[in-house]
């Protein structure tokens, strides 16, 4: 079995550009207040997802391992700050 991830939402930080349902529509869905919720947020690893987060405008989505809680994105040195 391959890796599991949890995926997260800030919603205090999410636009709703739309980018993430765009990129990755299976994982992502905009709510009636136009703001990102994962569908669901463990799920298996994917490609698609990951770019989602990559390409989030103003980096709202984190991604993390379910099994360790190890970041898969954002990268660390790159945040300059742990997620919470």
């Amino acid at each position: 079995m391959g890796e599991r991830w949890h995926v997260e939402v800030d919603r205090s930080v999410c636009i709703g550009s739309g980018m993430c349902a765009g990129t990755a529509p299976d994982a992502f869905r905009l709510d009636t207040a136009r703001q990102s919720r994962p569908t669901p947020a463990d799920r298996d690893a994917a490609a698609d997802v990951l770019a989602a987060a990559e390409n989030c405008p103003v980096e709202a989505i984190a991604i993390t391992l379910r099994e360790t809680g190890g970041t898969v994105f954002p990268p660390e040195e790159e945040s300059g700050e742990a997620r919470p």
